[in-house]
């Protein structure tokens, strides 16, 4: 199965049409996200909830790590550069945190809030190697600015 980006955007704008609450949008993005495809194994946000610090939620799949500081793994990376992390093979990124061992791929998206500062990190994790492509990056991150910018 591969997503059907305009169908996604659809949906995605009608659920959360006129919702103010970051977290019940990140809830709805993730549940919709996770289930549009079956190469995402594992869906979800870390919230900024403190200087240079993530914390999990909400999500879609098995258990993740309750924190992870900007220091550290691919979320920490997209989170202090500001840009989107396409790994194709985890092992090979430095300083990978395997919060899940199956996770063989994974794609991190950064998440602004409408005054331009970071909320969170959007983080699809998939149990195939290279199983992002670009138009999932360009695609996912159009659908995020138009969720919470």
């Amino acid at each position: 199965m591969t997503v059907d980006y305009p169908a996604l955007h659809r949906t995605i704008a009608s659920l959360t049409e006129g919702e103010d609450d970051t977290v019940a949008l990140m809830a709805t993005v993730a549940c919709e996200v996770h289930h549009a495809d079956d190469r995402f194994d594992w869906t979800g946000f870390y919230r900024v909830t403190g200087p240079e610090m993530l914390k999990i939620g909400p999500y879609q799949g098995g258990h993740g790590c309750l924190q992870i500081p900007f220091a550290r793994g691919v979320c920490g990376a997209c989170a202090t550069s500001g840009e989107a992390q396409l790994v194709p093979d985890v092992d090979a990124f430095p300083g990978h945190i395997a919060c899940a061992s199956s996770t063989r791929s994974e794609l991190v998206l950064p998440v602004f809030g409408a005054d331009g500062a970071l909320i969170a990190v959007f983080d699809i994790d998939s149990d195939r190697p290279a199983a992002f492509t670009p138009e999932d990056e360009r695609e996912l991150s159009a659908m995020l600015r138009a969720v919470f910018a």
